[in-house]
């Protein structure tokens, strides 16, 4: 972390000499005052007052006292050069922001109406008054400390030298045993920051799907996720604070036991011929000016310090952005003509992979999915059927990544699901739950909840589309306010079903999410969502629809179906089952012999 960002403050420092020398220069005063401060009291003691001289007393006292009210200009003249200092930092860290924000839109012009660009612009101009304040503050403490040391120790060494060898050695022990803690204390500080966003992130996921983490039955694979993350935070914790606990120590070396050893060695110091009004003198060096110096640098350096070099790392990562790739013919065309390369041809990416994937719902509990291999096409509709209780919503929460297998991994697109926050998945795709999820507002807002910016017409393109339409002009039209305690089931999954129709993600998970449908309206929305799978009308897809069965049909509408009977999961075609899986012939016979109640 200090190897990255000590060349750029290098950079910064040497294109301001002028600002330090004049810095140094009014900083100067201030050790000057320093040192009179402690030598006029002692003059005042020895020469005046001890000597029955009070007329010399009080005037080293009176020269004390004009250095103290001549403080003004030097303090002054400190505070315009540190605005020297710190205002072209924070200009030259907004202009870095703002230059890498556009640089990254032109490099990836996809993404140039992304809002997240435009946030991203504004957390790191929020980081840059952040940086500018810590900088400020550290340089007036370090400042401060290192001229009162200068002044504190001249005086100190004019007043008597036996002064140094009692206050010398735990001053520089205890700043030795600090600044070997600042950079351990960053990274603490750097993983303590990281973990805590880790469970604000795991957290907000878990309170926004809880719904479905329910209807999936992941509650237990929830709380062992949102564990661990509270665990290390826990762990990330303890650790700053053990290395705060240092800082402490470090700080009672080189703040108390001068002190401390200055009043038991005062015997051998006087011993020594140390005068009283040096030892007095000493004492004013301590307490009024090295100690309380020694204090602030101590805090700001272990505080805001390692804050600032937290925050400008994570600023670097931030705003970094990987150079553009070379074009193919780049370097060619200085090598004469060359023929055009015949691309490869690539094979389309599965919209979902499923590679060895093992789940159990306790350490002690047979696995509800035991190595389950899938692999869904792009456009294709696949069914999921099998006995209750067998893993089939636990496969849909698998694969939409509710819920985290113990072993092996899923695939959204040729990207792991693992990871990915709940924002990222909801782009990916779309989990409707046997409990269909509706909230007392308008019926536009519920059918927009997963899509704020569809428009009026998309909105009426999906109503009508799965038939929703007799159902909104009898609440009442979009623009109605929606109570959920008097829809029935049926009407709260045809809501939801439009919901997830004008999702923009690609893959679509309908987990029994038409079980309360009749058979009509189930198989408009299944052939609706099978088609939007591949284009909507507006926009290529170029996704797959996955349907957790509940009935026949449902199964004999699928490209493909999935039997899973807890040993050896079987796919196929609905014909290819029937000759080849003795259970889908079995559940065939059950769905022919006890049609389901509808309930609409």
């Amino acid at each position: 972390m200090l190897r990255r960002n000590l060349p750029p403050a290098r950079r910064f420092l040497r294109g301001r000499r002028r600002v330090l020398v004049r810095l140094g220069g009014w900083s100067l005063l201030e050790s000057a005052q320093t040192f009179l401060g402690g030598y006029c009291l002692a003059q005042a003691l020895d020469r005046g007052f001890l000597a029955g001289r009070t007329g010399t007393g009080l005037l080293w006292l009176a020269v004390a006292a004009v250095s103290i009210l001549g403080a003004g200009p030097p303090v002054r003249g400190v505070f315009a050069q540190l605005a020297e200092l710190t205002e072209p930092l924070r200009d030259a860290l907004v202009r870095r922001a703002v230059r890498q924000a556009l640089r990254r839109a032109v490099t990836d012009p996809a993404r140039t109406d992304d809002r997240s660009d435009t946030g991203a612009v504004s957390r790191l101009t929020h980081q840059t008054e952040i940086v500018r304040d810590s900088f400020a503050g550290l340089v007036l403490t370090v400042r401060a400390f290192v001229f009162n040391a200068v002044g504190a120790l001249i005086g100190l060494l004019a007043l008597a030298p036996e002064l140094l060898l009692v206050v010398l050695p735990p001053l520089v022990l205890g700043i030795g045993l600090f600044l070997a803690t600042l950079l351990p204390m960053a990274s603490a500080q750097r993983a303590f920051l990281d973990a805590d966003e880790a469970v604000a992130e795991g957290v907000g996921s878990v309170s926004a799907g809880h719904r479905d983490l329910v209807a999936c039955g992941a509650q237990a694979d929830a709380v062992r996720r949102t564990g661990r993350l509270f665990d290390t935070a826990e762990r990330t914790s303890r650790v700053l604070a053990r290395w705060a606990a240092l800082r402490t120590v470090a700080l009672g070396v080189a703040g108390q036991l001068p002190v401390l050893l200055l009043l038991v060695t005062t015997p051998w110091l006087l011993r020594q011929g140390v005068t009283t009004g040096a030892l007095a003198g000493a004492l004013t060096y301590l307490l009024q000016a090295l100690l309380p110096a020694l204090h602030s640098m101590m805090t700001a350096l272990g505080a805001a310090g390692t804050r600032l070099l937290v925050v400008v790392d994570r600023f670097q990562d931030a705003t970094a952005v990987p150079e553009p790739p070379t074009p193919p013919d780049a370097t060619a065309a200085t090598a004469g003509p060359v023929r055009p390369a015949r691309s490869p041809r690539r094979r389309p990416v599965p919209a979902v992979e499923v590679h060895a994937v093992t789940h159990a719902y306790g350490p002690d509990s047979p696995p509800v999915l035991d190595r389950l291999d899938l692999t869904v096409r792009r456009g294709e509709h696949i069914a999921v059927v099998g006995p209750s209780g067998i893993g089939k919503s636990t496969l849909a929460g698998v694969v939409s990544g509710l819920v985290a297998p113990d072993r092996g991994v899923v695939l959204l697109g040729g990207e792991p699901v693992a990871g990915r926050s709940a924002r990222d998945l909801a782009d990916r795709r779309v989990l409707i739950p046997q409990q269909a999820y509706v909230f007392t507002g308008s019926v536009r807002d519920n059918l927009r909840h997963l899509r704020p910016d569809a428009t009026s017409a998309e909105l009426a393109r999906a109503v009508g589309t799965l038939g929703a339409g007799p159902l909104v002009r009898r609440l009442g039209g979009p623009d109605a306010v929606l109570d959920p305690r008097v829809l029935s089931h049926g009407e709260r999954q045809l809501l939801a079903l439009c919901r997830a129709y004008l999702s923009p993600a690609p893959l679509v998970l309908l987990d029994e999410a038409t079980c309360h449908l009749d058979p009509v309206a189930e198989a408009r929305a299944e052939h609706a969502f099978a088609k939007r799978a591949f284009t909507d009308g507006t926009r290529d897809r170029d996704g797959a629809l996955i349907v957790v069965a509940h009935r026949l049909s449902s199964a004999r509408r699928a490209d493909r179906v999935l039997v899973l009977d807890g040993t050896a999961p079987r796919f196929g075609t609905h014909e290819e089952l029937l000759a080849g899986s003795a259970l889908y012939r079995d559940l065939i016979g059950h769905w022919q012999q006890t049609p389901p109640p509808a309930d609409r």
